[in-house]
């Protein structure tokens, strides 16, 4: 395996955890928001975590590309840029949260937070079929 396939991996493993690691977090982190009034330690956790596997996913989209061009682009990869896309705008969608609720508003239920979060499941396990299938 080379150098650059290790990377990819771990930096993908990264910015998959904190996909499904934020959404939850953000629940929590309303939780002590109601409980204390005030911005807490999950609060300060949640953006840590947020920010720093946005350079991760950096990262491992950088990687994933300069993989993808190495084996030519063929339409496996192009089907998992798509989803990768996807899962890029849904993180995306969760800094809007964050940020929200960075100045206090928590604005969406603790249920939608956790169909949000399974949401990014099923992208990510139809990335990995795609991976694994490589179905064209």
């Amino acid at each position: 395996m080379t150098w650059i396939k290790i990377v990819h991996l771990l930096c993908v493993m990264g910015w998959m955890t904190s996909i499904f690691a934020v959404p939850r977090a953000l629940i929590y982190w309303k939780r002590e928001h109601a409980r204390l009034g005030e911005f807490g330690p999950l609060g300060d956790l949640t953006i840590r975590l947020y920010r720093f596997s946005a350079g991760l996913g950096v990262i491992a989209i950088l990687t994933g590309l300069w993989l993808g061009g190495l084996l030519a682009m063929p339409g496996w990869v192009w089907l998992k840029l798509g989803l990768v896309l996807a899962l890029v705008a849904h993180y995306g969608w969760t800094g809007l949260m964050v940020l929200r609720a960075r100045r206090g508003r928590f604005d969406e239920s603790d249920r939608f937070l956790r169909i949000f979060n399974e949401i990014s499941v099923l992208g990510v396990l139809a990335v990995l079929w795609v991976v694994v299938a490589k179905p064209f």
